[in-house]
């Protein structure tokens, strides 16, 4: 399984999200190799997305780069971010990062947790 993940792209930016992680990697005021994104558990919906900004490379992290930006997948989220595509959204209220992500089932009517089912591995093979 890990071979066929490796060949594919788990994960891909928009031109205004990765322009946004470069911005905020640029101003950090600690060093950042990458932007780890990641799941977790909680919100009334059953999960949410995590991100941080990484000082290294894990040994099990995906390694993704997009349009100029190494993003970070923890190996615990692959499956549920397989097809994911990250965007940023600013306008007069605010400004945010939102995922486009197939696995998604559903949501929380305020938008913080969603409800992932991971990919299927067996159907991975007639993507590649």
């Amino acid at each position: 399984m890990a071979s066929r993940l490796s060949r594919m792209k788990v994960m891909s930016l928009t031109e205004a999200a990765a322009s946004r992680v470069k911005e905020i990697m640029d101003k950090s005021d600690r060093p950042a190799v990458a932007l780890r994104v990641g799941v977790r558990n909680g919100g009334c919906a059953g999960m949410s997305y995590t991100m941080e900004l990484a000082e290294k490379v894990e040994p099990l992290d995906e390694v993704i780069e997009d349009k100029g930006v190494r993003v970070l997948i923890d190996p615990k989220a692959v499956l549920f971010l397989l097809g994911a595509e990250m965007d940023f959204k600013a306008d007069r209220l605010g400004s945010s990062f939102s995922f486009r992500n197939p696995n998604e089932t559903g949501s929380c009517g305020c938008g913080e947790s969603v409800a992932l089912t991971p990919a299927n591995p067996e159907g991975l093979e007639a993507a590649v």
